[in-house]
């Protein structure tokens, strides 16, 4: 234990040299990053699991109206309040580091121990904060937050849709391009046909034939863009200037477009348009009506949420995009890449065999610091919103309802999804002048 005190001070592979191949200083600093992340994600669970609401009233000032419904809710605002502090004071700190010289760029990569003392100290403060309207504000932070992160992982994901398409392609140019082909066609298949089965079971399960309007304006309209889009991909005027756009982007875009559909009308105010699972696969028949529902992580909702998040934040942590223009508004370089071959001057064996990381960042850092953490201050908030079910209490405190401010949010954000990917279909169109290899 002794010899761990020096990796408690020190540099993030110091905690994973013994256990990590030698790999690139900036990539194990993002992953621990993730994993504090992950960790507070963990403890954020916990706290709306049975059993947690006689624990967290003891806590004094805690809770003082309907504990029982409400507890739960408000430890999660605490814990995510913790987090993104946390993550939006080293956003701050860390503004312009430009190399692993800078003095801030130790406090970056290493003092582990110090960072996760810290950051269980701002958590634990957290739930002494007078309740007031400290709920009620942290809501509307937290929406306007989680729609910006949600507008990351859409460039993240249409990002994603062109790598694998382009790394898909190129095997299959170089040989055995039948399986290739079999693997592009049976991707963008099974793409479109969850699509499909999802815009059946929408209509079957969230609209009415006297009502649910709402809801039969956001599927028929999300329809007819997916397949607008679907087409516009392989138009010959897009082929001609994009020759490896295709409809595997275009499934991965509809697909995500029906996740973020759904994902609005399971915020409906209006039960009847907005049934649960449960009532769906007929476990929870007895519910009365008008019944409002308890918070719970486990709902198909919050899981596929929590799904996608850590799919974004371990891509943010990881990738090595092709694409210049994604880099540059992520700030970052194509040197992030997880493993890098080939010798380095700063990877050295220790006595027992054991490797450290190569700093890569002597010259130049390969993403930027501060939008790392500001892009996990946001997903902080995300996953608040995404474990309460983006639920608010109503006036008097009593209950937590949905609210139609967060069906817009998500009804906007995917058709923001679909501007975004149309965008890089006509950009080389529209402007002629500019390389977008």
């Amino acid at each position: 234990m002794a010899s761990w005190i020096p990796c408690l001070c020190g540099s993030a592979p110091c905690l994973l040299c013994r256990c990590c191949p030698s790999g690139n200083n900036s990539t194990v600093t993002r992953l621990i990053y993730a994993f504090f992340m992950l960790l507070g994600v963990a403890i954020a669970c916990i706290m709306l699991m049975p059993g947690m609401e006689g624990h967290l009233k003891k806590i004094p000032g805690f809770c003082h109206v309907n504990c029982d419904v409400l507890v739960g809710y408000k430890a999660v605002y605490r814990v995510c309040f913790g987090m993104a502090m946390f993550f939006l004071l080293f956003s701050l700190i860390m503004v312009k580091v430009k190399s692993s010289q800078d003095p801030r760029a130790a406090v970056h990569n290493g003092f582990w121990f110090f960072k996760f003392a810290a950051a269980t100290a701002i958590t634990v403060g957290a739930f002494f904060i007078p309740e007031g309207p400290f709920t009620t504000v942290w809501f509307y932070i937290g929406m306007a937050a989680a729609f910006c992160f949600i507008l990351i992982q859409l460039v993240l994901l249409i990002d994603f849709a062109h790598s694998w398409n382009e790394s898909w392609v190129e095997k299959m140019e170089e040989g055995n391009s039948r399986c290739w082909y079999a693997a592009l066609l049976s991707a963008t298949a099974i793409n479109y046909a969850l699509s499909l089965m999802s815009l059946v079971l929408f209509y079957v399960y969230y609209t009415h034939s006297d009502g649910c309007t709402e809801n039969k304006v956001f599927i028929s309209i999300n329809m007819l863009l997916c397949v607008g889009v679907s087409v516009m991909s392989i138009l010959p005027k897009i082929q001609e200037s994009q020759p490896r756009s295709g409809l595997l982007q275009s499934s991965i875009v509809t697909l995500y477009t029906m996740y973020l559909t759904w994902s609005a009308m399971t915020n409906e105010p209006d039960r009847r348009c907005n049934p649960s699972l449960l009532g769906i696969i007929g476990l929870n028949s007895t519910t009365p009506a008008g019944q409002d529902r308890v918070v719970q992580w486990w709902d198909a909702q919050g899981i596929v949420g929590l799904i996608l998040f850590l799919m974004c934040v371990l891509y943010s942590s990881i990738r090595n995009s092709s694409n210049a223009q994604v880099n540059k508004l992520t700030l970052t370089s194509d040197e992030s890449a997880l493993i890098e071959d080939g010798p380095a001057p700063d990877n050295f064996e220790m006595g027992d065999g054991s490797k450290h990381a190569v700093d890569n960042e002597k010259d130049g850092v390969t993403y930027s610091y501060s939008f790392f953490h500001f892009m996990l201050f946001l997903a902080s908030l995300y996953i608040m919103m995404t474990l309460t079910n983006w639920y608010s209490p109503d006036s008097s405190y009593e209950t937590m309802t949905s609210k139609w401010p967060s069906v817009w949010v998500k009804i906007t954000s995917s058709w923001i999804c679909i501007s975004l990917y149309v965008w890089t279909l006509v950009a080389p169109l529209v402007l002629i002048n500019r390389d977008f290899d």
